[in-house]
């Protein structure tokens, strides 16, 4: 148990903030346990009992790890990791199953899951399984709570807020959450689709329209510098490049 100790103080001496957890978990004792347990080790934990609610919080709220159990109502857990792979694709996804089948492990990691854990385990073989996937991606995970640099623009989500050269802009909701996905995928395609069902609820055309006069008004603000763009990626999203 010491070394458990040990390992979980390393861990939250390099963070700056409390690590957010997302669980989905349908075996609701079980669920309620490993809540309790996580948050007694420190961690800020939300609960969610099938897929397509743990996809509603994500993206309503702010995460920085991903615990899905793959055998769930309403949209599985594998499902549930690939929609948030198109919106998210570094934040760290730790797989649970009752099964040790390796077709399930190799379509976990295929998907782009960090871990994968066999029912039953300890609780301490998954504190410790948390700890080490949180070690090798905080040095290089913004908070994105915290003020983050785009070029020479200073951005800070938190508060909707872009310093300029002449002026400091305040970002309407959905540009704050659009510049955010963006920024968090920045070099990578952020997908059409996914980002609507994630900002708007719905990926129809008349969002689709919203979302594209949205991208242009990013456009103009971030025009200030000349090595930023949002790139049209034809069929598929916007890319951002800060060249």
């Amino acid at each position: 148990m010491e070394k458990d100790q040990h390992s979980h103080f390393t861990l939250r001496d390099n963070m700056k903030k409390e690590i957010r957890i997302l669980f989905a978990e349908d075996d609701i004792n079980l669920g309620q346990l490993l809540k309790t347990y996580l948050r007694s080790k420190g961690f800020k934990v939300t609960l969610a009992q099938n897929g397509k609610i743990a996809f509603e919080k994500f993206n309503a709220g702010e995460f920085d790890f991903c615990i899905f159990d793959i055998m769930m109502p309403e949209m599985d857990g594998f499902t549930l990791a690939k929609e948030i792979r198109e919106i998210d694709k570094k934040i760290p996804i730790l797989f649970l199953s009752a099964k040790s089948m390796k077709e399930d492990k190799l379509e976990g990691f295929k998907i782009g899951a960090d871990d994968y854990l066999t029912k039953p385990f300890q609780m301490e073989e998954l504190l410790a399984r948390i700890n080490a996937i949180m070690r090798r991606v905080v040095s290089s995970n913004d908070d994105q709570d915290g003020e983050l640099t785009i070029g020479s623009i200073r951005y800070e989500p938190e508060f909707r807020m872009l310093h300029l050269k002449d002026e400091v802009k305040k970002l309407t909701t959905k540009e704050n959450q659009l510049l955010k996905m963006l920024v968090k995928n920045q070099n990578e395609i952020l997908d059409r689709h996914a980002t609507l069902r994630a900002i708007w609820g719905d990926d129809n055309y008349f969002n689709g329209r919203s979302m594209d006069v949205y991208i242009a008004k990013l456009r103009k603000v971030l025009r200030e510098d000349s090595n930023i763009e949002i790139m049209n990626v034809h069929g598929k999203g916007f890319k951002l490049i800060v060249k």
